[in-house]
């Protein structure tokens, strides 16, 4: 199987491209890796009655990967797995196996210097644990991103600021409330727009 290439025998680094950008936002929000003895396992939860999100994740990790992954109904649950094995997927992502809720990990150094980089990493990053709400009684605009992570939510203050945004941040949340900076995030980064 080696021999006939069906095997990979090396493991490069992912090319820094704005699919792995984006990829790397999602994993760091709604992503999981699991370490085996020969191998990592990366799976991505997403809800199964959004099917946009899953075709889109499943095709950019088969980009990504050059490999096909997995697609799998949770019993009882209205969740679908978007899953893939490999080694060294955690090295080459730059992402700590297992509970990342304390990791010092967050958005790449390299997509930090490129805006059009770290605008993919924030669509993948608020496609997994960012909402945009309207309420027309107060005319009030909320585009939130909600983590544990300390790190992951400076960073994405900072990248906020450094796109010109002026970003709130609260106690588990980055809020962005103005009107006008609301629809221009929202377009910047084409949330929900599959």
């Amino acid at each position: 199987m080696k021999k006939s290439g069906k095997i990979k025998t090396c493991y490069p680094y992912f090319k820094r491209n704005n699919k792995l950008a984006e990829l790397i936002g999602v994993v760091l929000g709604d992503g999981h890796i699991q370490k085996f003895p020969r191998t990592e396992r990366l799976i991505i939860s997403a809800n199964s009655n959004n099917e946009g999100f899953i075709n889109r994740y499943r095709n950019i990790v088969r980009d990504v990967f050059i490999k096909k992954p997995t697609c799998s109904k949770v019993k009882s649950k209205n969740c679908v797995r978007i899953s893939i094995y490999e080694k060294f997927i955690s090295k080459r992502l730059n992402i700590a196996t297992g509970n990342r809720s304390g990791s010092d990990k967050g958005i790449p150094y390299w997509a930090k210097k490129d805006k059009s980089l770290l605008v993919d990493c924030l669509r993948g990053l608020y496609e997994a644990e960012g909402s945009f709400s309207i309420h027309k009684p107060t005319c009030t605009y909320k585009a939130a991103f909600s983590n544990k992570n300390k790190k992951l939510l400076t960073d994405v203050y900072n990248a906020l600021q450094a796109l010109g945004f002026s970003p709130l941040y609260e106690r588990y949340r980055i809020m962005v409330s103005k009107r006008e900076e609301f629809f221009k995030l929202k377009m910047l980064i084409n949330f929900r727009k599959y």
